[in-house]
């Protein structure tokens, strides 16, 4: 488990599965896949299932996935190092939060600061990136504030919402990580009583 001031990253166990169906037919889904609004059926999912089990047992993991808690234990969404190459040292990240009602309330900044410290302090990983869609604004506040920089612009790569909108893809260098407390210290993020339900 990595403990942060708002939320924890655990296993990404059955408490996460029970919400997997929600999460992926909600807006949540639209950002995290880059505009995508499929309905997705329980079968749709089952079946996906399976068929990363099969490819897991036969190819190499490339991926570490946690869940993301509240501090009271709430599942909230999932982050994870999606694309893992161990001999370059670099990965890929991925995040979604699926409750609304927690966005922009720094749960995800808290969660991503726990995956790179993670990454360039136990890994030891040499460069972290994700992309996004241009739409996506909360992602790009959060990028320049923890300091991945805006590496490229793919121009009109995703459609979204009946128009075209370019991928952005960040990065981050291990010798451009200042450590995990600092970036606390720069942004301010403070541990917050749990909401009341």
């Amino acid at each position: 488990m990595l403990e942060g001031l708002l939320v924890d990253l655990v296993p990404y166990g059955d408490r996460y599965l029970e919400q997997e169906h929600r999460w992926l037919n909600s807006e949540a889904w639209f950002w995290a896949a880059v505009g995508d609004r499929r309905l997705i059926t329980e079968s749709t999912l089952k079946r996906w299932r399976e068929e990363n089990a099969e490819r897991q047992g036969s190819q190499p993991r490339t991926r570490v996935m946690w869940g993301v808690q509240t501090k009271d234990g709430k599942p909230l969404g999932d982050i994870a190092m999606n694309w893992v190459v161990p001999h370059c040292r670099l990965s890929m990240l991925g995040a979604a939060i699926g409750e609304p009602e927690y966005w922009g309330g720094g749960y995800g900044t808290d969660a991503l600061l726990l995956i790179t410290d993670y990454a360039f302090d136990w890994l030891d990983m040499h460069k972290l990136w994700l992309s996004t869609m241009g739409l996506n604004v909360r992602v790009q506040r959060q990028m320049a504030k923890v300091g991945y920089k805006l590496e490229s612009r793919r121009r009109q790569a995703f459609r979204a919402d009946g128009q075209w909108v370019d991928e952005l893809s960040y990065g981050l260098l291990r010798e451009e990580w200042p450590g995990r407390a600092a970036i606390i210290e720069k942004l301010g993020l403070k541990a917050r009583p749990p909401k009341e339900e």
